[in-house]
């Protein structure tokens, strides 16, 4: 026998008193959205800037037009005079103008209005006049539950928009004068359209807001996907570099004790480790390339190509002059060896520029001045004013990130612009000795000779 009793099933009721629970938040919901008073002011255009304050000044001219049409019915049609006649009008005028800044509270003001406005014209209520709404007061409130409709939400909207035709009925049904016209028809015509023109512009001007910040986003996050691409694609490019450097320390380790009479245990197991560390360095060097070409499986056929060194700057720039460029080059200093990493960021930067020129910059006349000084190399690559304009072209458009990323990464300096003459520059200092990681010093060429 099984004593373990099942969980109770649910009951058909829990579905009726569930819908009593949510109806209740709903309307409780939009209760303390109709109370708001907290100033929410009306967004001002954006683009174009002329426009900018065009919706206040318009509502501006509203508030003061309905003030003079209010005056002027209450006078000549309700003959009302004397000064409730401009307090009334006052209100009518003032709701808008409320309504700007704090919407439900121009809401309720102008609500107000318009109930003192028919209790007052009650008793002077012609042959088809309209009652409980004024000709002006009708309109007047219009604009108003359009404000309110913008920057509220839609259930909100809708109460709002249900309580004024209530009061409209309720009016019209038990305190209508004898021989006025009705306004209740045109009045639940006119607001129930400025609730759904308000919740379309609402809806309209939150998609562009969203929009607006999606491609902030996505234009963020591309850049920082490109500039990853850049990092991975450098750290392949140095492969070969700190390849090199880690076979020949373990070549050296390996040779060093048969350069030495008679070395020590001592000696060689040093060594020895030097060596196993080397060859293991190499190893796992091996294997984050690894991952990063299959990254890049297009790569794969240049895995053991050798990088470019500025030594190869004449092709480049023979290859630049065949596709249409008019390019010169022009070295200054005296022309030495660079570190490899320096050499191949100095060949990347300017092989990126030259690139540029030609996409950008059709027909130009491009100059190509490096110069040597003591302690670190100048680059700069410039170019004249377009002959032609410039075809469309694909891509992200990141070839500066690429370049000062890569000046960055040996403690160098990037700078690009455009030239008064309406050309366009980029020039670069690269230091001979590039800083490490720690803020050190890397040894270059020369300082490892004076250290042999």
């Amino acid at each position: 026998m099984n004593d373990q009793s099942e969980p109770p099933s649910p009951t058909p009721a829990t579905a009726p008193t569930a819908a009593p629970a949510r109806a209740s938040a709903v309307l409780g919901s939009v209760a303390r959205g109709l109370l708001n008073l907290k100033a929410d002011p009306l967004p001002r255009i954006s683009k174009p800037r002329w426009l900018a304050w065009l919706p206040h000044i318009v509502l501006l001219y509203l508030a003061v037009a309905f003030f003079v049409l209010t005056t002027e019915q209450l006078g000549n049609h309700y003959r009302v005079h004397g000064s409730v006649r401009q307090l009334l009008a006052i209100l009518v005028g003032g709701s808008i103008v409320i309504a700007l800044r704090w919407p439900m509270a121009g809401y309720w003001l102008g609500l107000t209005a318009a109930g003192l406005s028919a209790a007052r014209i009650h008793d002077h209520v012609g042959q088809g006049q309209s009652w409980p709404w004024m000709p002006a007061g009708i309109f007047a409130f219009a604009p108003v539950l359009l404000l309110v409709a913008l920057r509220v939400p839609p259930r909100v909207t809708v109460g709002a928009v249900t309580l004024v035709v209530a009061c409209t009925g309720l009016a019209e049904g038990f305190l209508k004068p004898e021989h006025s016209g009705t306004s209740a028809p045109g009045a639940i015509l006119l607001f129930a359209f400025t609730g759904l023109l308000g919740y379309a512009l609402r809806a309209t001007r939150l998609a562009r807001t969203k929009l607006v910040e999606q491609e902030t986003l996505t234009e963020e996050e591309r850049a920082r996907r490109t500039l990853l691409e850049e990092r991975s694609r450098i750290a392949r490019e140095l492969h070969d570099v700190v390849a090199h450097h880690m076979s020949v320390i373990s070549i050296q380790a390996q040779v060093a004790p048969y350069l030495v009479e008679n070395p020590s245990e001592e000696l060689k197991e040093n060594l020895a480790g030097i060596r196993a560390n080397a060859v293991e360095a190499l190893t796992e060097l091996r294997r984050v390339l690894g991952v990063l070409r299959s990254e890049q499986p297009d790569e794969a056929a240049d895995l053991h190509h050798p990088q470019p060194t500025l030594a190869e700057l004449d092709g480049l720039v023979d290859n630049v002059r065949g596709a249409g460029l008019e390019v010169t080059v022009e070295i200054a200093g005296i022309r030495r060896p660079l570190s490899p990493g320096v050499e191949l960021t100095a060949y990347r930067i300017v092989q990126e520029a030259l690139s540029n020129c030609l996409r950008h910059a059709p027909g130009s006349q491009v100059e190509v001045g490096i110069a040597y000084g003591p302690r670190d190399v100048h680059l700069c690559v410039a170019n004249t004013a377009p002959a032609r304009p410039a075809p469309p072209t694909m891509g992200a458009g990141h070839g500066l990130l690429g370049m000062r990323e890569r000046a960055g990464m040996l403690g160098g300096e990037l700078a690009a612009g455009p030239r008064p003459d309406g050309g366009y520059e980029v020039s670069a200092v690269l230091p001979m000795d590039p800083v490490s990681p720690g803020g050190t010093t890397a040894p270059g060429p020369e300082t490892k000779k004076k250290d042999s």
